[in-house]
């Protein structure tokens, strides 16, 4: 219905039809959400945050504020997205946001009549009493009232990617600056990327009737286009947001690869986040058109100027039968020339200057120019404005009104590595300060507003950082623009008796709340927008922070620059977490990582468990056991009095080779290696700077510059990175190569009293006596009819056992040729719950121990720290602190009741103690009931522990209301002298 019969870029041929809040409406490919809700009458469109005021559509780019609405149903619901910046395709369904029961009919609108109650900072200072009212009535009405729009609580059934490009130009914005720099240095033969947030290049261009050379701006835009396409290192990226500039200047961006779309096409993403790598930047991003405060501004039908224009130039729409123009500058008074060339009904341009330059083209397109000032608007969508002029107070029927204090640059990114905007007064507008490393701005984003400027800004721009590079830059050649006025005076709030006058709209922020964040001493611009939160919204205040800060520096007699400004930060316009997360969602976040047994241990009916990145079998149930309890108590015994086997393959596994191998592991590990035989293996205990306890494993030398090193499953990857860190950064002088061998190797575990008996039947003839491969004992052979392998005489369980590691691939044939080898001696399988019960018979330490809070002494392995030499945390673990007599250490406990069961995490009182945090001495890390001795078991750490062996405490649970006395005892529950192991 607002459709003008000419003009535009959208393709009239061919109709689209869509649906907003459930009734169907139609456009045209080439319009935006916004301008196809215009196109059919449709003002309002949402409800502000706090106020739920009816709002209608304020801008046409990512600075708007009001039009916020959900896209799409279902799982692939999307809330709060931009109207502005939806590229129309057919079926699109959207829905406002923000209302109740409707959007016509808003109960929560009732708030605008509590305004005096819920001025700036009013949750500071109500809810505050009754306290018990808290729980019960504030917060759960707090939680109902806050955020917009619904999630859509169901997985997102379209996937993301992320992605590399590295380049010698990136040119972010695709108006006249932008397309002149990445001509000047796509021409050079430097590597160009050309990032542009629109469905379509040309920013300004598009929507300005003016002439570049012998021809329209578009025809500018469409032939530097078509230049930039045909060269070979130039990259055009349109739908694509750079959000953030970082460190190293890198860029991050989202290219919208499949939101024009219903649904996404096959095998492509919807999202795309890029990491753009660059040597120089050329921020070329345009600016903002601001508003001026006045009562009533935020009617449905109150729009910037530009963004009025713009719909009737490039989207063939006007935004009302007949419009206004309220303005203080030459470029938004040309724009309304604009809007009326197009075909839109202008009543008249309201100028707060005496005298503007374009005066006369107006009245010979029968514009009236008033000089004055609008006070008020009028009806649920506008329909009429006041404007108060020297001689009185004239009102008029409008039905869309385009507002203009002023252009804005966009010049966010240059504030994302600390750089400050400055205040040109001659401009009234903020321009980029300090600016990151590599970046230039250029065009209005560098407050170069005329189009000829832009033109010449950009190309010196573009030509400069490609010559910075050493490429060889022809003089640019730069087409003459028709030049226009670019005059502007200062004008940012209309002081009027009426209505609100809002500043920011999306989070009715209002002069009066400005006003009194200045009586009640919030001046500052940082506590202004905090207490206000004037540009806390989704719109970072793109369009709403220079009026805001204006507004407080008349009240306080300063000029804007001295009152200052806030920066802002990444990103630039909201990213979806889907884009952030790429493929890491679901199993590619976690994928599952199978041992190289997991087969057979299905094949064994196992009960599997996450471990970390692993999936490990957690316990192999038997027909007629019906809880976990039976089936470990089994495996236990089986262990214990026969053999047993569990794959140990996801212990981190690190090959360490070098002339300088055994003083680098000496100098990371607190106990000596480099004395160590070959064909030996070594218990070691690593610690972090602080003197912390990181890990403990094993380390076997193979060959004397060769050794291999284990940690807990947990730590692989930490640990590896530190080793990497120690060599590149602190010893960067020691000949030592690193891999990690983890993935590489399948390592099978086979213990208990027959354990050297399967053995004997799996090597291929090798001498595995106690005398040929005693106790820490290495052998490299081959296993089960010719698979190379290294086995390694340990004991997680303090039984006789052996570990055999072979390639991954090899690691099922391997297990089945154990199983095969010991059947004779009823040979079981177990899993990580034996595992556990095992370790905290023999009272090793574990993931429970090392929990980064602990030292080598709290664990009872002191006595293995070196005093002579030096190795990472050696300073820090002498602290008088960690050598106090009666800090926790490490022992063992069991109930004085054997039929009681003990619960990890219970802390550890005197007998008679309050139950007091000064009367804490310990708590219990890890309990199991123990089939060996019949009853339940536990270790932890008890202050003095040691010299306290033999005495009774309580383990005090209070969360699950236990107190049990226990006694204090040796960690080691079964074969404490370690005589199984060794025999």
């Amino acid at each position: 219905m607002s459709r003008l019969l000419h003009g535009g870029l959208v393709d009239r041929s061919r109709t689209l039809s869509f649906s907003f809040d459930g009734a169907t409406y139609r456009g045209h490919p080439g319009d935006t959400l916004a301008s196809a809700l215009l196109a059919n009458d449709v003002r309002l469109v949402g409800r502000s945050f706090k106020y739920h005021r009816p709002r209608g559509i304020v801008s046409a780019g990512s600075e708007e504020p009001n039009a916020l609405v959900e896209l799409r149903m279902g799982a692939r619901r999307e809330p709060n997205t931009r109207a502005t910046t939806v590229e129309l395709y057919g079926g699109l369904i959207a829905a406002s946001q923000n209302r109740w029961p409707s959007l016509a009919f808003d109960l929560m609108s009732a708030n605008q009549w509590l305004s005096p109650f819920l001025g700036a900072g009013f949750y500071y200072k109500t809810f505050m009493w009754p306290s018990a009212l808290w729980e019960k009535l504030y917060e759960p009405v707090i939680r109902r009232a806050a955020g917009l729009g619904r999630a859509a609580g169901r997985p997102d059934p379209d996937h993301y990617e992320k992605a590399n490009a590295f380049c010698d130009v990136l040119v972010v914005g695709s108006g006249a600056a932008g397309l002149a720099a990445a001509l000047a240095a796509g021409r050079s033969g430097a590597r160009v990327i050309l990032a542009e947030e629109d469905f379509r290049l040309g920013g300004r261009l598009l929507s300005e009737f003016t002439n570049i050379g012998d021809g329209p701006a578009r025809d500018f835009a469409a032939a530097a286009e078509a230049e930039l396409a045909g060269l070979p290192n130039v990259r055009i990226m349109a739908r694509t947001t750079v959000f953030g500039a970082y460190d190293g200047s890198t860029y991050g961006a989202v290219e919208r690869v499949g939101d024009h779309l219903a649904v996404p096409a096959p095998f492509a993403p919807r999202q795309r986040l890029w990491r753009i790598v660059t040597q120089r930047c050329v921020l070329a991003a345009g600016a903002f058109d601001r508003p001026i405060v006045f009562p009533g501004n935020d009617r449905p039908g109150v729009m910037s100027a530009l963004a009025l224009a713009t719909y009737a130039t490039r989207y063939g729409v006007s935004a009302g039968q007949t419009a206004a123009f309220f303005v203080n500058n030459d470029h938004a008074f040309a724009a309304a020339l604009d809007a009326a060339d197009a075909g839109v009904e202008v009543e008249a341009i309201v100028d707060v200057r005496p005298d503007p330059a374009l005066a006369a083209r107006a009245e010979a397109l029968g514009v009236r120019v008033i000089q004055g000032e609008v006070v008020a608007t009028s009806g649920k969508r506008l329909s009429s404005v006041t404007v108060r002029t020297a001689k009185g107070s004239e009102t008029f029927k409008v039905e869309a009104l385009g507002v203009s204090g002023g252009a804005t640059p966009n010049l966010n990114l240059t504030t994302h590595m600390g750089g400050r905007p400055t205040y040109d007064e001659a401009l009234c507008a903020f321009v980029p300060g300090a600016l990151p490393p590599g970046m230039t701005v250029a065009g209005a984003a560098a407050g170069a507003f005329p189009l000829q400027e832009c033109l010449d800004t950009g190309a010196r721009a573009g030509a400069a950082a490609a010559s910075d590079l050493g490429f060889a830059v022809p003089r640019p050649d730069v087409p003459r623009a028709e030049g226009a006025p670019a005059g502007i005076s200062a004008f940012w709030h209309v002081e009027a008796p009426g209505g609100f006058a809002f500043v920011d709209l999306q989070n009715d922020v209002t002069a009066k709340d400005v006003a009194l964040a200045h009586k009640e001493g919030y001046r500052a611009v940082e506590l202004l927008k905090r207490y206000t939160t004037l540009g806390m919204a989704t719109d970072q205040g793109k369009t709403s922070n220079t009026a805001g800060l204006a507004i407080m520096a008349h009240l306080t007699g300063r000029s804007i620059a001295e009152t200052g400004v806030t920066v802002f930060r990444p990103p630039y316009t909201p990213v979806a977490m889907g884009a952030l997360a790429g493929h890491h969602r679901g199993k590619d976040f976690r994928p599952t990582r199978p041992t190289p047994t997991h087969r057979w241990a299905q094949e064994q009916g196992a009960v599997f468990v996450e471990a970390g990145f692993w999936l490990r079998a957690q316990y192999f149930p038997q027909p007629g056991e019906n809880d976990w309890l039976t089936s470990v108590n089994r495996e236990v015994k089986a262990v214990r009095e026969s053999v047993g086997v569990v794959d140990a393959s996801t212990f981190g596994k690190i090959d360490l080779q070098g002339p300088d191998a055994g003083r680098f592991l000496d100098r990371v590990y607190i106990n000596t290696f480099s004395t160590l035989a070959v064909g030996k293996a070594r218990y070691g205990v690593m610690l972090r700077e602080d003197g912390i306890v990181m890990d403990d494993g094993t380390s076997a030398r193979l060959a004397d510059d060769h050794y291999v090193m284990t940690t807990t499953t947990a730590n692989a990857a930490k640990v590896y990175q530190h080793l990497e860190f120690c060599l590149q950064v602190l010893w960067p002088d020691l000949d030592v190569q690193l891999a990690s061998i983890t993935e590489h190797y399948a390592q099978i575990a086979v213990s208990g009293p027959r354990s050297r008996d399967v053995l004997v039947k799996v090597v291929d003839g090798a001498d595995v006596s106690n005398a040929a491969l005693p106790f820490m004992g290495v052998l490299e052979t081959t296993v089960a009819g010719g698979i190379p392998a290294r086995i390694f005489r340990l004991s997680f369980s303090g039984e006789l056992g052996y570990e055999i590691a072979v390639p991954s691939g090899r690691g099922e044939a391997l297990i089945r040729a154990i199983m095969e080898a010991g059947a004779p001696y009823g040979i079981t399988p177990y899993g990580t719950e034996t595992l556990g019960v095992l370790r905290i018979e023999k009272g090793h330490v574990s993931g429970n121990e090392l929990n980064g809070q602990t030292s080598a002494r709290d664990l009872g392995l002191g006595k293995m720290a070196s005093t002579k030499k030096d190795y990472i945390g050696r300073v820090l673990a002498g602290r008088p602190a960690f050598l106090e007599e009666d800090r926790p250490i490490f022992v063992g406990f069991r109930p004085l009741d054997r039929t009681q069961r003990l619960r990890a995490g219970a802390h550890f009182l005197a007998v008679g103690a309050e139950p007091t945090t000064a009367n804490d001495e310990g708590y219990m890390t890890s309990v199991a009931f123990s089939p060996t001795l019949g009853h339940s078991i536990g270790l932890g750490f008890l202050r003095n522990g040691q010299k306290r062996i033999g005495e009774t405490v309580r383990a005090y649970d209070p969360v699950r209301g236990g107190d049990i006395a226990v006694e204090v005892c040796d960690p080691a529950f079964v074969d404490p002298q370690g005589e199984k192991q060794r025999g």
